[in-house]
């Protein structure tokens, strides 16, 4: 590859490298008929018909990095199937506010749970020879003067909760290419930001493949190239070429710089021509079912009262099915990467298909998704069906009106017409469960005291609706757990005052305190915690040991602790281990998630976890020294249900190795 890279470069005119840096459409790179180069495909635009798989804000809440990948790998054949070569995603930014309209193609607010997913999901598209675009690099936190903003974050923010995510996909997954944000970070954009680009993507740390913009994401080509940027999608402003070539003339740019940028778009190029594979056919049948499994991990179940779920067809006689969305389900975020599904389920039919003869299921929609008007006759008649009733199934969510990527929310709500619905159903029947359709939370008070039980559905694709009814019937236990905090109202956000900015800037002055870190050093009530799901089971946790109780920073270290099922029904637990730095000369969260595995356990089954801890999980970042630094002094380990819920709890001092902050 790198003879036959040198080779075509010697052959090239100026022109024709500064082409090669250049999109020739939203969707294509240029090709060079000359030299027999084709173009890249990326996968945008108008989509053909494929599997919708639940947003990353669902697959996130999954937390099995196996079952991400299994969807990587769904995805990596379907785009051999249609000959694209570049799929564009993970999304790997911190999910910062919940008013954020891009939050639902992001993981979470967590940068380990953030870079596990993201590294899942490029493992999966790769192994079938697709690349994967992990994208907005970085700090892409708003859609508020997204392609000018300056996020002003200090640089311990920075590594610990920004680049994080980043850093871990890049390092344990090697995506192909990394879409540069619209954003400026301190003052520089993104696509111009040698620091970001080079010092650290690519020399810190090894990044192998090509740094493209998002589509006219770049200001200036000739800064972009010195920078790192390898090739510049802003296929609306036609003078990026000649731009470059008369850089290169002037003097202004070395043309070695050139060549290197033009050999790491070959690279890619060569790579997709070696995995491209002719007629790859896939069966929808199959991925549908993965979709609907995936779909079924991604819900969590956030209130459970008096174990008013699972639905028992024996005890009950009339469910009432109330909301548009149960027949007409949001199942994807609104804005640029919309797809056509193979098929689409819908809660409503998959319900009735499990109810067969022995419910009676009565419907009304409640409330109108077009629009968010009051209908007083709407209202009656919903009072009515959910009065008649043993149980009120109530579909519930944001409409494209009310979250998209194309701008961000100004407050937490439902929509009137929604929040009125179930007002009234709530005012006529005790047995009411929610089902929630959304991108990001959502304010649920005061409905949430009313209600006895709450689904958090999130974005589930194509075939959630059929999720929904295996969850409801207790076909499939819910296993997923928040990938973020769920707070009581919108001001409880750390960032609520410093959000979206002004002026052209935004200043992240929370700092590290982003999400659960913020909730739990405050000590402040949240609605529903970080890492929180309920089960249909229940689980136990015993016998936590540690390998070492005094360690050095550059060894490590051996978690175990036991898992048991003590509950009648088959289930799966998201096990979670948190570190807390017990004192230290600079501040830092009550704790930090370091850690996680989902486990399947048989009634009465008991099994082993086992994790290995190494430095960067007890180190914070130190401006002095610009490094990861450890800081001796004890460690408690903590194993929880979720950052809330702590179960065990285990002390380990470790000794810094790096002494250069000795007597500070």
């Amino acid at each position: 590859m790198e003879e036959k890279t040198k080779k075509l470069i010697s052959k090239m005119t100026l022109e024709e490298k500064g082409s090669l840096c250049s999109g020739a459409t939203f969707s294509t790179t240029k090709s060079l008929e000359r030299l027999d180069i084709p173009s890249i495909h990326f996968g945008i635009n108008q989509s053909v018909s494929a599997t919708s798989f639940p947003s990353a804000c669902g697959l996130a809440s999954t937390w099995d990095v196996a079952l991400v990948e299994k969807v990587g790998k769904a995805l990596g054949k379907e785009c051999q199937t249609e000959d694209v070569n570049i799929l564009l995603g993970p999304g790997a930014n911190i999910k910062r506010s919940p008013l954020c309209g891009k939050n639902f193609e992001n993981y979470s607010e967590d940068p380990v749970l953030t870079g596990e997913m993201a590294t899942a999901w490029i493992n999966g598209v790769q192994s079938q020879g697709i690349g994967a675009s992990l994208k907005n690099y970085v700090a892409h936190n708003q859609v508020h003067e997204r392609m000018t903003i300056n996020a002003e974050i200090d640089e311990r923010t920075l590594r610990e909760i920004y680049l994080f995510g980043f850093e871990r996909a890049i390092k344990n997954a090697q995506p192909w290419i990394v879409m540069c944000a619209y954003n400026k970070v301190n003052g520089t954009f993104c696509s111009e930001n040698k620091y970001l680009l080079t010092d650290i993507l690519k020399e810190e740390w090894g990044f192998e493949g090509f740094v493209a913009t998002d589509l006219d994401g770049t200001h200036n080509s000739v800064d972009g190239l010195m920078a790192g940027l390898d090739t510049d999608m802003s296929v609306l402003n036609g003078s990026n070429e000649q731009q470059i070539v008369e850089a290169v003339k002037a003097g202004e740019l070395d043309e070695s710089v050139l060549d290197k940028a033009v050999t790491n778009n070959l690279q890619i190029l060569f790579k997709t021509i070696e995995n491209n594979k002719k007629n790859v056919r896939c069966d929808k049948e199959v991925h549908h079912a993965i979709a609907r499994e995936v779909a079924a991990e991604s819900i969590v179940l956030l209130k459970n009262e008096e174990g008013i779920l699972p639905l028992n067809k024996e005890k009950l006689n009339k469910v009432a099915i109330i909301g548009a969305f149960a027949k007409k389900p949001r199942y994807q975020g609104c804005g640029s990467f919309r797809n056509n599904p193979t098929k689409l389920d819908n809660a409503y039919d998959e319900i009735v298909k499990i109810a067969g003869d022995t419910l009676e299921i009565s419907y009304t929609q409640g409330y109108f998704i077009e629009n968010d008007a009051i209908d007083d006759t709407t209202l009656k008649l919903a009072r009515e069906t959910a009065k008649d009733a043993d149980i009120a199934l109530v579909f519930l969510g944001l409409t494209d009106k009310y979250e998209s990527d194309g701008y961000d929310r100004t407050h937490m709500n439902l929509p009137p017409n929604q929040t009125k619905l179930i007002e009234e159903v709530c005012g006529v029947q005790e047995n009411v469960v929610v089902l929630l359709s959304n991108g990001s939370p959502v304010t649920m008070t005061p409905w949430n005291e009313k209600v006895k039980g709450i689904i958090e559905t999130w974005l589930l694709g194509q075939a959630g609706g059929g999720a929904i009814a295996d969850i409801l019937f207790g076909n499939v236990n819910p296993s997923g757990k928040l990938a973020e905090t769920l707070p009581i109202k919108l001001s409880d956000n750390p960032s609520y005052l410093n959000f979206p900015g002004s002026k052209g800037r935004v200043k992240y002055q929370e700092g590290i305190f982003v999400g659960y870190r913020y909730y739990d050093k405050k000590e402040m009530d949240v609605l529903y915690p970080f890492g929180y799901g309920l089960s249909y089971t229940t689980f136990e946790y015993s016998n936590l040991q540690i390998s070492k109780k005094e360690m050095l920073d550059t060894d490590n270290m051996e978690v175990r602790v036991k898992v048991k099922n003590t509950g009648k029904s088959f289930g799966k637990e998201i096990v979670q281990l948190y570190v807390r730095d017990i004192e230290c000369r600079e501040i830092r969260p009550e704790k930090e998630l370091k850690a996680f595995t989902k486990m399947t356990l048989n009634p009465r089954e008991e099994k082993e976890v086992i994790f290995i801890l190494s430095q960067r999980d007890f180190a914070y970042y130190e401006d002095e020294i610009n490094d990861w630094y450890v800081e001796t002094g004890d460690f408690e380990i903590m194993i929880g249900k979720s950052s809330r819920e702590i179960c065990l709890r285990e002390t380990v001092r470790v000794t810094g190795t790096h002494d250069i902050l000795k007597g500070k």
